[in-house]
């Protein structure tokens, strides 16, 4: 047999339960991240949080997982993959049960950030198991093809299932559905999976390094969720800023000097890998902010209660789905650059025919057009950027890998959606309708504008091995 009809055979072969397990893991992370906005409402009213500090029920969730990605990284490939994602479904089963129990504010954002621990355990830990357990080619594009559309899906099918959840059962259901899928994500996790071979004793964990790094970004990614609302000149802010900065520095010596360290720079010799962190970057400040955007839309502006404005996200979750399916056969058709290029450039143009749609009168079918060349280019982009990430990268080093691209897919969704917020004039629940639609305009028009830049970007990225 030819090798080419050896690897169209094995790239038709059934991945089997771990690629499922997987991308339930995956689905979960993401989940978390956007299945909390449609309760915001209910959340505030029912623990009595002011209108400042509810944003913080994402923002929390958001500033853990972006500060302890390389951490987790690290320790996928040094402690084992398999142990990091059992002990990190634990973390989000414990969090959510605490936080469907919750009766004040303080609990809850303590709950967000755990939850975040846990994703920042967990999302390298999956991603790294796929890349070790199906080998690179088609085969493992097939398997993240099916893990980035329960990752991208997750954005869109958060809101959906956040409102179903919340019109029926009250905003605690949302943190409670958690509960048994992490229980059952843990028990498969610890029989599907290999065990973790002996701990490599001459690699060290660069504890300095972690504990640099993780406090650097933390800082770095409270600052840029918290100035935009409370002021770049708070004390608060400054305070942040300025630790955060000396962290970043101190860890950037500590690597220089460490035998192991926690970011190795010959990463960087992978172009696949740099162009995977600038695309996770503007795929998070971008695509990843737009369900905050159309959320207000449909609740402040149109009016809709948490159950209809869930709904309105069910074509985008099934769009997005596609997408990323397309995407792994679009990747041996026309490459790995053309594909970025096309997925950021139909989000460009999806976001610019939002513009008009978004009105005080107008419709959801008026914003369909829109949410669907955005919903595919959110799913292509997505399934391009984890196969550049993971491309021509060593097996030991795939934790560390992902932990990378991730990292920067958090702090850039943390920066965009800040930055998107303040060019939109801090809009929220309680803002006007005419301020709501201006903003939320504002903020597309933005989006459109980066997703065109980072299209023609792709275009200059020299052409990889695997395109």
């Amino acid at each position: 047999m030819s090798a080419t009809a050896a690897e169209h055979t094995a790239a038709r072969r059934p991945l089997g339960l771990p690629v499922v397990v997987l991308a339930l893991a995956q689905l979960v992370i993401s989940l978390d991240y956007s299945i909390v906005y449609v309760a915001l409402p209910d959340i505030g009213a029912g623990l009595g949080f002011s209108d400042h500090d509810l944003q913080w029920v994402v923002s929390a969730y958001v500033v853990t997982t972006g500060g302890f990605l390389l951490l987790g990284g690290r320790a996928a490939d040094l402690l084992g993959r398999r142990r990091m994602f059992v002990l990190a479904t634990a973390i989000y089963a414990l969090s959510s049960l605490i936080g469907g129990l919750a009766q004040s504010p303080g609990v809850l954002l303590a709950v967000r950030a755990a939850q975040g621990i846990g994703g920042s355990l967990l999302f390298p830990a999956t991603l790294s198991l796929i890349n070790t357990t199906y080998a690179e080619g088609p085969v493992r594009n097939r398997a993240l093809a099916i893990w980035g559309a329960a990752g991208a899906g997750g954005l869109c099918f958060g809101s959906l299932l956040g409102g179903v959840l919340v019109h029926g059962r009250g905003w605690p259901s949302v943190f409670l559905v958690n509960v048994p899928v992490a229980l059952a994500l843990a028990v498969f996790g610890r029989l599907l999976f290999a065990a973790d071979p002996p701990r490599d004793r001459t690699r060290r964990f660069d504890a300095a390094g972690a504990l640099a790094a993780t406090a650097g970004l933390t800082l770095l990614v409270f600052l840029l969720v918290y100035a935009p609302a409370a002021g770049w000149t708070r004390p608060a802010a400054l305070a942040a800023g300025a630790a955060g900065i000396l962290c970043l520095v101190l860890f950037a010596a500590i690597e220089v000097r460490a035998h192991d360290p926690l970011m190795p720079v010959r990463l960087f010799r992978h172009q696949g890998l740099v162009a995977a962190t600038g695309v996770a970057a503007l795929f998070s400040a971008t695509f990843s902010s737009l369900p905050y955007f159309l959320t207000l839309y449909f609740q402040a502006v149109r009016g809709y209660d948490a159950f209809v404005t869930g709904l309105c996200f069910l074509l985008p979750a099934v769009v997005v789905a596609v997408g990323t399916q397309a995407g792994a056969r679009a990747v041996a058709l026309f490459g790995m650059r053309r594909l970025l290029v096309g997925g950021l450039g139909a989000g460009a143009v999806g976001a610019l025919a939002l513009v008009p749609a978004v009105a005080a009168n107008g419709s959801y079918p008026a914003l369909l057009p829109g949410i669907v060349l955005m919903s595919v280019g959110q799913g292509a982009a997505w399934t391009a950027l984890w196969i550049a990430a993971a491309s021509g990268v060593a097996p030991g080093d795939q934790g560390i890998a992902s932990g990378i691209a991730s990292t920067f897919l958090q702090v850039g969704g943390a920066v965009g959606l800040a930055l998107l917020v303040a060019a939109a004039s801090c809009i929220g629940q309680e803002s006007s309708v005419p301020a709501l639609v201006d903003g939320i305009r504002t903020a597309l028009l933005l989006t459109s504008g980066s997703l065109a830049l980072g299209s023609l970007a792709a275009l200059v990225i020299r052409r990889q091995n695997t395109s």
